[in-house]
């Protein structure tokens, strides 16, 4: 039986362009040594809003420059800004051994048509139920074209 940090921890393992889509797969393992890991259907509001927080970046002539994306709402006639922000459900187990490792894989958006750069990354950290934060990982340079 494997124990872990009350901290969660996570690491990065790879990124998957989908063949013939504007997606790719980012996928991350995961340790926490009290599992409380996830969200419940009823938790919306924050800090229970997300716990799995990604930000994207685009590399523009060397630098590497957080973007963000919007997409026009024709019901609004207003810009609204797009998240990479996901929902890990819960994933405490039962029994009195709570450690948890895992792996979790998340499908992301990778284009940005307003832009003419074509190299972008991502970073992620997960939040558990106490509010401890993860250390923050980075994808490789991920070619677009």
């Amino acid at each position: 039986m494997e124990e872990y940090p009350v901290i969660p921890a996570i690491e990065y393992e790879n990124f998957i362009k989908l063949y013939n889509s504007d997606r790719g797969v980012f996928k991350i393992s995961f340790t926490d040594g009290d599992g409380d890991i996830g969200l419940t259907q009823n938790d919306t509001l924050p800090p229970y809003e997300y716990n799995l927080f990604i930000t994207y970046y685009e590399i523009h002539y060397g630098d590497t420059v957080e973007v963000i994306l919007t997409k026009y709402n024709h019901e609004t006639g207003q810009y609204d800004t797009l998240t990479f922000n996901g929902r890990i459900p819960m994933l405490t187990p039962e029994g009195s051994n709570k450690s948890i490792k895992g792996e979790i894989e998340d499908t992301l958006f990778i284009y940005n048509y307003s832009s003419d750069f074509d190299t972008i990354m991502f970073d992620a950290y997960i939040v558990d139920r106490a509010l401890n934060k993860s250390n923050i990982i980075q994808t490789p340079l991920i070619i677009r074209k």
